[in-house]
């Protein structure tokens, strides 16, 4: 204990980048599958259909009149795109191996949010906070398995973290122009990856000014504008024949669906990150924040800024806030640490503070363990693996007749694109005998994915009058953690699937 002791308080750094690293290894392997829709179907799925020669939800032009911007920018899916087709170069075509590899990079990428995060607060505070900093971002229970993710939000972090490290190191250096210059290109990149993010450089820029920094800050913009240029609006020309096309979508779709996804109150981003960072670290962390902002301005505004325009705009979904986690940590632990230190009441109940630091862990270690080996939308990824045996699946349907949509099927791990029709209980939704009328029986579905496991008998019987050879397969379980969401809420569509198999099309069971 004493040695673990001394390195801790002589090498903090070496010791928490070495549990990130061993935290990310664990999600690595064991944390497969994906964690909300656009992690896998934005950038997993699509990408993989341009690699196979086709053109899902047409993201690119077709060359018909119809053709527009998807609302997407392309530069995260390009980059996918490249490794996909590295791994058809390679002959690497297991669907699990491709993503073995991709939760590797994204994981090892992650390191950086650990690293200069630490940095930031030893340089703003103390090797006190920086330890405390570094070790939440290392083990902070959410974060190893959303490194893994391919998710968007996640993605841009180190960038975010990165650019803004360089602008506190560099922030009173001689000869510091071009570190700035150097800070807004890598800031742009994060644009480019999520176009939220430019609301944290807003932030950044209104900082510097705020400082009289006003040659920092048109440094800091030009090196924007740059990447911006380069990344975003060169492929828009090239593609659409105008720039920011792509930015543009987006945020017509955005202000046009305002109301038609999840929403909720202005507070509902504060009550939810109150709640995953354990009471009552959270009262602690964003007593913090708020207490340091005049001091460590040029990190409060851009953060406060993105949570103050997501938490007005109505469209409120967990993961857009994802972003500012760790500056969030950074500036709560490091106000918190000030007041700590300064307060009187604390200094006179350290074996309180200790206890409420035991709980904190405690909680955190538990939820950890549980979310870092957590396999995500198991029941969805596994039916299509045990689907991929069969060669040329042409047609599959979904049936989910307890919500208003059936989730869609990641195909990207059958390694074949069949047409998928659902069936659900929505609005939009016609009789099941109207979705297959007029269609040829070859076309019908050669497999029936019943989402839930309730009422089986009579939904197969309502199958049956359009299939009536339909046959029990096999049924999928979801994970631990799955089937615990979704009994806390039915939204979360982590169902056991059972298949069922049209023996007229497909008259053999696979081995």
């Amino acid at each position: 204990m004493n040695r673990i002791r001394y390195y801790w308080n002589s090498n903090p750094l070496y010791i928490i980048m070495g549990l990130a690293i061993l935290v990310r290894l664990i999600a690595v392997f064991f944390a497969k599958g994906f964690g909300m829709h656009d992690d896998h179907f934005l950038v997993v799925e699509i990408p993989q259909s341009w690699v196979d020669g086709l053109n899902i939800d047409n993201w690119l032009p077709s060359g018909k009149p119809t053709d527009q911007p998807s609302g997407h920018s392309l530069f995260y899916p390009g980059l996918e795109y490249s490794f996909l087709y590295l791994m058809k170069v390679l002959h690497i075509g297991d669907p699990q191996i491709k993503m073995y590899i991709l939760r590797f990079l994204h994981g090892a990428f992650s390191l950086i949010t650990v690293y200069y995060g630490y940095k930031i607060a030893e340089k703003i505070r103390s090797p006190k906070a920086a330890r405390t900093v570094g070790l939440l971002l290392a083990v902070f229970w959410m974060m190893p398995w959303l490194s893994v993710r391919n998710l968007v939000e996640i993605f841009c972090i180190p960038f975010l973290v990165y650019s803004m490290w360089i602008i506190v190191d560099k922030y009173d250096a001689p000869k510091h122009n071009r570190w700035f210059f150097l800070a807004g290109l890598i800031m742009g990149i994060a644009f480019s990856i999520r176009f939220q993010t430019i609301f944290f450089a807003g932030g950044a820029g209104l900082a510097l000014l705020f400082d009289k920094r006003w040659k920092e800050m048109f440094l800091v913009a030009f090196g924007y504008l740059i990447t911006l240029v380069v990344i975003q609006c060169t492929p828009d020309m090239l593609l659409w024949g105008y720039p920011f096309a792509e930015f543009k979508a987006y945020s017509l779709y955005n202000i046009d669906n305002a109301y038609n996804y999840l929403t909720g109150s202005f507070f509902k981003y504060v009550a939810f990150l109150l709640g995953i960072f354990i009471f009552p670290a959270g009262i602690f962390w964003f007593y913090g924040f708020f207490r340091s902002w005049r001091r460590h301005l040029i990190l409060f505004l851009p953060t406060f800024i993105f949570l103050l325009f997501h938490s007005l705009f109505p469209n409120k979904q967990e993961r857009f806030i994802y972003s500012i986690i760790p500056f969030l940590i950074i500036l709560g632990v490091v106000g918190w640490h000030e007041f700590v230190e300064e307060s009187k009441y604390w200094s006179a109940r350290k074996t309180f503070f200790n206890k409420i630091r035991v709980f904190f862990w405690s909680v955190n270690t538990v939820l950890l363990i549980l979310f870092t080996i957590n396999y995500s939308k198991k029941a969805r990824v596994e039916s299509m693996v045990y689907l991929s045996a069969y060669p040329n699946v042409r047609n599959i349907l979904l049936e989910d007749p307890f919500h208003d949509d059936a989730k869609m099927a990641p195909r990207f791990y059958m390694g074949q694109w069949p047409t998928v029709k659902m069936y659900a209980h929505g609005p939009k939704y016609s009789p099941i005998s109207k979705v297959y009328k007029d269609v040829d029986a070859k076309d019908y579905p050669q497999f029936v994915l019943f989402f839930d496991d309730k009422n089986i008998p009579q939904r197969v019987d309502s199958v049956k009058k359009i299939v009536p050879n339909l046959v029990y397969e096999t049924t999928i379980e979801p994970g631990f953690m799955d089937d615990i969401l979704f009994r806390m809420n039915k939204y979360n569509g982590n169902q056991t699937i059972v298949i069922y198999r049209n023996a007229d099309l497909v008259p053999v069971k696979r081995k």
